[in-house]
């Protein structure tokens, strides 16, 4: 018996640790890029700039989560969680942006091609401290 409750107190931490680990990741792990205006018109809602967010937290959808424009409105939560250079994410950092956009077309380039998402230019600095061309996200719609 005493060998039983010895072996379950080692595993211990192993649980508790593994729990953590899946409370930090529930979404899917891809790419951004940023893009600058102008950002009309867009495939989904052409010259309404009224689909805008007032906070300026949108993004062009790249062709992993597109959708043949059913993206289109859809809101994802947003976080960087590498980058190439380290100091870039702002540790902690989630925004919630809304797709306005494709990404292949948008009228602006973006700073990094075939990314999962392409954010505006005040969504990419709200979890980014530099100006680098691609980061690795964590997002869930």
């Amino acid at each position: 018996m005493q060998v039983k409750k010895q072996s379950l107190v080692q595993l211990l931490p192993c649980f508790l640790l593994l729990s953590q680990l899946s409370h930090l990741s529930r979404g899917d792990v891809g790419t951004a890029s940023r893009y600058s205006p102008p950002y009309l018109p867009t495939a989904c809602f052409g010259d309404d700039q009224t689909e805008f967010p007032s906070s300026n937290l949108f993004a062009a959808a790249g062709d992993g989560i597109w959708d043949n424009g059913a993206s289109c409105g859809r809101q994802y939560l947003v976080r960087c969680i590498s980058a190439s250079e380290p100091g870039t994410c702002v540790p902690d950092q989630t925004i919630q942006v809304k797709i306005v956009d494709y990404a292949p077309t948008a009228l602006s380039p973006s700073s990094a091609e075939s990314t999962t998402i392409v954010l505006s230019e005040t969504a990419f600095g709200g979890i980014t401290n530099t100006a680098a061309d691609s980061i690795n996200i964590e997002f869930q719609q």
